[in-house]
């Protein structure tokens, strides 16, 4: 009892530094630049989070209450540097204490306070299951030490098949890399979220930590260069993919490639237009879902 009270003192310490700030969990206002046009996705409901580290905010997540884990993060693309980064896993202190300090913190090493468990996932949901730490906002995609630790955040996290993680979406972040750093000449706005199931979903842990069926991927480059390979023609100035994560899975939304190695089967990843994934969006979701403000178009 007393070292929960302790955590939770520790936790609100912070409340009288940054109290007159706006809230990091409950609005985006504050983090509006890492979306096209200050314009969050649209149609999706869940808790915004202006994830803040290091006193800066670096990216955006629309996270889910009732699942403990994210419907979507939304960031700024930047041309990475170095190594995937050492790094301790963090949670939102807001999400557990509503005064408090809307930094991210690293999980302690002992007991951990049961408002986290309770408001969040955390690192306990994904032992000895076999799912990996799943990224939405991968490390990857991101310039400086600080911006790719930030990503290490349970709330940026979904359980994630390591036959995808390690396999055809690993290829998909890495393809975009590429192809943002070879023909986007401004800013990429990218948005990355998770499908989940008809029925019959699966959780970790007694119904704690929700999996999703698959996870879909979009960016929004207004200004490129024009001078296109012809197999590029149709990614600009939008483009998206969607990936399954249940290799059972039927093959109406992706289909399988059965001459894939035996460990990726059925963790296939299609590509298609943007209005394709909004199209299966609102087929699952039974609302209109709106990635990119105007499909990322520069009109006024």
């Amino acid at each position: 009892m007393a070292h929960h009270y302790a955590l939770a003192v520790f936790i609100l310490a912070f409340a009288g530094v940054w109290g007159m700030c706006a809230a990091d969990v409950g609005d985006f206002a504050p983090c509006l630049e890492k979306f096209f046009r200050s314009w969050p996705p649209k149609g999706l409901l869940g808790t915004p989070i202006c994830q803040r580290y290091k006193n800066q905010y670096r990216f955006a997540t629309l996270y889910s209450r009732p699942r403990r884990t994210p419907w979507f993060s939304a960031y700024l693309y930047s041309t990475p540097e170095g190594k995937r980064p050492h790094t301790f896993w963090k949670y939102e202190p807001q999400l557990a204490y509503p005064g408090a300090d809307g930094n991210m913190l690293s999980f302690p090493l002992g007991h951990l306070d049961q408002n986290v468990v309770e408001s969040q996932g955390v690192g306990l949901d994904y032992i000895n299951s076999t799912y990996s730490r799943g990224h939405l906002n991968p490390s990857l995609h991101h310039k400086s030490h600080e911006d790719r630790a930030a990503t290490f955040t349970l709330t940026n996290v979904v359980p994630q098949m390591s036959g995808s993680n390690d396999g055809p979406w690993a290829a998909v972040e890495n393809t975009v890399n590429q192809t943002l750093d070879a023909y986007c000449l401004g800013d990429a706005y990218v948005v990355t979220g998770i499908i989940p199931y008809k029925s019959d979903e699966p959780w970790l842990r007694n119904h704690r930590v929700a999996v999703p069926e698959y996870i879909w991927s979009a960016y929004c480059c207004p200004n490129y260069n024009n001078s296109l390979p012809k197999e590029l023609k149709e990614a600009f100035p939008t483009y998206a993919a969607i990936g399954r994560n249940d290799c059972n899975s039927t093959e109406e939304i992706v289909p399988v490639n059965q001459q894939a190695k035996k460990q990726f089967r059925g963790y296939d990843v299609r590509k298609m237009p943007l209005e394709t994934l909004e199209m299966y969006l609102k087929d699952r979701f039974k609302t209109v879902v709106s990635v990119f403000y105007e499909q990322c178009s520069q009109s006024n």
